[in-house]
């Protein structure tokens, strides 16, 4: 997906109504539980690898059970293993399907070429 956000903007992508990948604009700032690209409170990324507010970027979010893989801008930075629900989170049932949810209350932000692909064994 592409997103983007003006200055000291904050949003997020939640993966099945339970975990929250976060999207907020903090280009030049250090990593934490609640950087861009973070699975917010759970999985800090290795790096910032955030444009500056006003320029598209983009996501690839790959979630597998509960592992997940968040590349930004071409870059992997966030994998790991979900420890628990995220604050975005409408259902604790972890052992079933949810929604894509475009969070959207922080700030604004705007998305494109959302594309969604379903994992099959």
């Amino acid at each position: 997906m592409e997103y983007r956000t003006p200055p000291h903007s904050n949003s997020g992508i939640g993966l099945r109504g339970r975990y929250e990948v976060q999207i907020l604009e903090d280009h030049g700032r250090p990593v934490d539980r609640h950087s861009n690209g973070a699975l917010y409170s759970r999985i800090v990324p290795t790096e910032n690898v955030t444009k500056p507010a006003g320029e598209w970027q983009t996501y690839d979010i790959r979630l597998v059970g509960r592992h997940v893989t968040v590349t930004s801008n071409g870059k992997t930075i966030t994998q790991g293993t979900i420890d628990g629900l995220t604050a975005i989170a409408c259902d604790a049932n972890e052992g079933i399907p949810g929604p894509l949810m475009l969070q959207g209350d922080h700030g604004p932000v705007e998305f494109r070429s959302i594309v969604l692909t379903p994992l099959v064994k």
